[in-house]
């Protein structure tokens, strides 16, 4: 049988597509020149609000790939194989997309004859033109090196199991805090000495170092919290319930340095790039927020609201909006930017995230529907059942063994993501 599907994953992914989204609009509108002060100071503290969405993907994609795979090995050419065609294609597909839409808005690509298409190789490792898509090639090096870690991660498993003193959930627990810990120092050398390293090296090591954020090596604690979450669901919930008034604190505290960090550093124009996701006191806000959305999730988890069900609906499509939203941002800006906004920044950004989701979730919905949807969005199409298919598959339950009476009535399948 499948494993059963874990409700809160779904809303969580749809609340981390909100928050990028947003941190894309913010960053469309506060470097603008006409933007008065206490407009660049209310869009610094929503970005503030947002800077748990990247990594919530990332998490999200180790809780995925170690639920799935914590008993059994991966058939490795034929996981890669069905990663490849639902995640690696459609970056392909929407970075050539990207390229083409913003080069025939430039006369020089209708004059030049030929095109530069060493360009649109070059975008396949750096993308620029689709500017969010390195997200991909980043996550991708996880699937890539998936077999790696799960082995690795069943190793320390048995390792932790020899110890007799101490429980399993306290050996989670000094895992996780050690790693919490060397990660941590990770990031003060990322942001804090890197960049000197960097103007001291030679190439390719400088090269390797001025892009390190499009590295799984920059990202990998996120993975390993999700492995821990999918290996002790029921403990993950409790202890994030539990946890959940010490994270909000946390993120309160966190939030208002952040926000004073930014404020201080930063001249007439207000500069983002100070709490990058590279640095020590941004993973303290990352953490908070993403433990506290999480005991969020599992408080409401039981309810059936129209809330947890739009932000399921949005999960399903984020990545399908993910990759069409900054070319949303594009069309909006190509009416904005010709405009004076001074005064305005703030309720415009809020209306052009509005606009931004509902036009990307469409189109991602829209494309789901057509042949091919997996090329293009990363979902596959439901196959309509015709009447004399509906009757054989009614006949099909009717022969299904009853599930344990144990088994909860509302855990269902987990569906394809």
């Amino acid at each position: 049988m499948n494993k059963p599907r874990i409700v809160e994953w779904t809303p969580l992914r749809g609340l981390a597509f909100l928050a990028i989204v947003m941190q894309h609009n913010i960053a469309e509108y506060i470097y603008r020149p006409d933007i008065e002060q206490p407009d660049s100071v209310m869009l610094t503290m929503i970005y503030h609000l947002t800077r748990f969405g990247t990594p919530t993907f990332v998490f999200l994609s180790g809780v995925l790939l170690f639920y799935h795979h914590s008993h059994s090995k991966p058939d490795y050419p034929r996981f890669i194989r069905k990663r490849f065609g639902d995640i690696y294609v459609p970056f392909m597909v929407w970075t050539f997309i990207y390229w083409l839409s913003v080069r025939i808005f430039t006369p020089d690509f209708w004059l030049s004859g030929t095109p530069d298409f060493r360009s649109l190789v070059r975008e396949l490792f750096l993308p620029q033109t689709g500017y969010h898509l390195w997200f991909v090639i980043m996550v991708f090096q996880f699937y890539i090196l998936f077999p790696l870690f799960l082995t690795g991660a069943k190793c320390i498993q048995r390792w932790f199991g020899k110890f007799t003193r101490i429980t399993s959930t306290q050996s989670i627990i000094a895992l996780v805090v050690i790693a919490a810990a060397l990660y941590t120092w990770l990031m003060k050398w990322s942001y804090y000495d890197m960049g000197g390293w960097t103007e001291a090296l030679t190439q390719p090591w400088s090269g390797l170092l001025q892009y390190r954020s499009y590295t799984w090596i920059m990202y990998w604690f996120y993975f390993l919290l999700g492995a821990v979450c999918a290996w002790s669901v029921d403990s993950w919930r409790s202890w994030t319930s539990r946890m959940l008034p010490w994270m909000i604190c946390m993120f309160v505290g966190m939030y208002i340095w952040l926000g004073y960090d930014v404020l201080r550093g930063s001249g007439d124009v207000v500069n983002l790039n100070i709490s990058t996701y590279l640095k020590p006191t941004t993973f303290l806000i990352i953490m908070a927020q993403l433990f506290m959305f999480y005991g969020f999730l599992v408080l409401l988890r039981s309810k059936d609201t129209l809330f947890l069900r739009l932000l399921s609906w949005i999960g399903r499509y984020s990545f399908g909006g993910y990759l069409v939203h900054a070319l949303v941002i594009y069309g909006i800006a190509y009416v904005t930017r010709p405009l004076q906004l001074s005064g305005w920044h703030l309720p415009i950004t809020l209306l052009s995230f509005v606009v931004t989701v509902t036009f990307s979730l469409a189109i991602s919905w829209g494309l789901s529907q057509l042949p091919g949807s997996r090329f293009t969005v990363g979902l596959y199409r439901k196959k309509r059942i015709y009447p004399v298919q509906q009757d054989a598959a009614v006949l099909g339950k009717r022969s299904t063994p009853a599930l344990h009476p144990s088994a909860s009535p509302n855990r269902t399948p987990e569906t394809n993501s």
